[in-house]
């Protein structure tokens, strides 16, 4: 008889499943550097260049369209269609990038995490990694439906509309379109063969952009709460260590343990930082933009460019708040070793032991966090403040165009 899953170890590779493979059906392998199949990470790592060449020229043609858009008043609002698609792509690209040069971190980062995971069922109880991985999962589901979501609906929106009016409503013609406004050197749509081609490239494109930019954010997720998880045992540990007075060489063994442990925690987070920092300094920035563009599409278009636009907000603004919601996360949890330490019996121990333990305290008063530059430390404050900016563009943004 098979056990169930709440019976049995959870394996860190299990925690990264989702990522991991995401990320390599777009070409990138997080774990080439495992690999016993060069051949494989070759064919992998070409895919993956290819793929973003491509996708690459497909932004440019973004670009090249808003600005043609934008010189002529009557075609601005196409420009404010696109303008959130480039904003996408961008901060996709830059993501990626990120995480290309950042590769030798992310290496170390996920190999300490490897290490440091609880291996034994009895240990992953003691962790309570069960209830921080239920919490991750409801995440990570609801996020990666909305991004596919924004990424199925505007590729393949063109086509089934299409297809629908030409076979069942009695339409003669076939509307050559496509989901996203891009610019081409040539006429895409002259012949049912190029038009499909190019329509499978951009559909191939926007999966691309939709993986690069989920998959950072996944990643992150999962390394946040591993090391959440990590910062609430080091709290549950100091809180319920009993502080016997005639134990005094193992409550100092105990203390020093808890301390390196600690200083692991503090260590990774900065590997966090030094992974993610430019790329949500850019992803707040470009957010900010994509939901003011956003919203007023959603103001000014028809029925089904709402649904569309809608779904892309939601994606949206669902990421920045993720994001501050687990740099929000993370702060709480190196707080609360703090707390817990201070909770302690430490008034029966040693002076020795009472002046490591205030180093503790003093030290967890700076908590972990995610900065970007710039930036104060991420947090829900943080998404408060990106939703307030977006409203302003907004406000901004809908008087100019009523104006004119």
């Amino acid at each position: 008889m098979e056990k169930s899953e709440d019976s049995s170890a959870r394996t860190f590779m299990e925690l990264m499943r989702v990522p991991v493979q995401f990320y390599r059906s777009i070409g990138e392998d997080i774990y080439a550097h495992r690999s016993t199949n060069p051949l494989k990470s070759l064919l992998l790592k070409i895919y993956l260049y290819a793929g973003f060449i491509n996708f690459n020229l497909l932004v440019i043609g973004e670009l090249v369209f808003f600005y043609n858009s934008i010189q002529d008043f009557d075609t601005i609002r196409l420009a404010i269609a696109v303008a959130p698609c480039i904003g996408f792509s961008l901060v996709a690209d830059f993501k990626q990038f990120a995480m290309v040069r950042g590769k030798k971190t992310l290496i170390l980062l996920l190999d300490d995490l490897e290490d440091m995971h609880p291996k034994t069922l009895e240990k992953q109880q003691q962790y309570k990694l069960s209830d921080f991985e239920k919490i991750m999962k409801r995440v990570i589901n609801i996020f990666t439906f909305l991004c596919l979501a924004y990424t199925t609906t505007f590729s393949f929106y063109p086509a089934i509309k299409a297809s629908v009016k030409f076979n069942f409503l009695g339409y003669d013609t076939f509307d050559r379109n496509f989901g996203f406004l891009i610019w081409f050197p040539f006429d895409a749509t002259s012949s049912n063969l190029i038009y499909w081609i190019m329509y499978w490239d951009i559909a191939h494109g926007a999966y691309l952009a939709g993986i690069a930019f989920l998959c950072a954010d996944l990643l992150l997720v999962v390394v946040i709460t591993q090391i959440c998880m990590h910062f609430n045992y080091i709290s549950m540990r100091l809180e319920e260590h009993p502080c016997r007075p005639e134990e005094d060489k193992e409550n100092i063994e105990f203390l020093i343990g808890i301390i390196r442990y600690h200083d692991k925690c503090l260590k990774l987070c900065e590997h966090v930082n030094d992974l993610y920092s430019f790329s949500l300094l850019l992803n707040f920035l470009m957010a900010s933009m994509q939901i003011c563009f956003i919203a007023f599409q959603v103001t000014e278009s028809t029925i089904e460019v709402i649904i569309i636009y809608c779904i892309f907000l939601m994606t949206s603004m669902v990421q920045v708040f993720l994001v501050c919601y687990y740099g929000d996360s993370l702060i709480a949890a190196s707080l609360k070793v703090g707390d817990a330490a201070y909770n302690q019996k430490w008034f029966q121990c040693s002076k020795s032991y009472c002046s490591m333990l205030k180093l503790l305290i003093m030290r967890s008063q700076k908590p972990a966090s995610i900065r970007p530059p710039t930036f104060p430390p991420i947090s829900l404050v943080t998404y408060m403040k990106v939703i307030s900016m977006s409203y302003q563009f907004f406000a901004l943004l809908r008087t100019t165009y009523s104006d004119n």
